[in-house]
């Protein structure tokens, strides 16, 4: 499984409709379950974004799939980040053969 991190802003539309149903974030989701990736973990933002997801998905075409679908409902605009484990990088970086330039 890959990581991605999902930073989220509502629309006009969006912000309208959790304003009159904020239990409706939580339908958003399960409809991110349903695509095949998982929420590890979810903020609410101050600031440039509204939302940040940790999410959890088998590949980045389904992270690519999760972003485009969300967008396309119209409540929110997705940018999604591939986030590699920092002890995955190390022990990539370990086995590179060391490099003079």
């Amino acid at each position: 499984m890959a990581y991605y991190l999902q930073l989220l802003n509502l629309t006009d539309v969006g912000r309208k409709k959790f304003e009159e149903n904020p239990e409706w974030i939580r339908e958003v989701n399960k409809d991110i379950e349903l695509m095949g990736a998982k929420i590890l973990t979810q903020y609410a933002l101050l600031g440039q974004f509204d939302f940040v997801n940790i999410i959890e998905a088998p590949s980045d075409e389904v992270a690519a799939k999760l972003s485009i679908k969300l967008s396309a409902g119209g409540t929110t605009q997705a940018m999604t980040l591939a986030a590699i484990p920092l002890d995955n990088l190390i022990d990539t970086l370990k086995k590179e053969p060391h490099t003079p330039w």
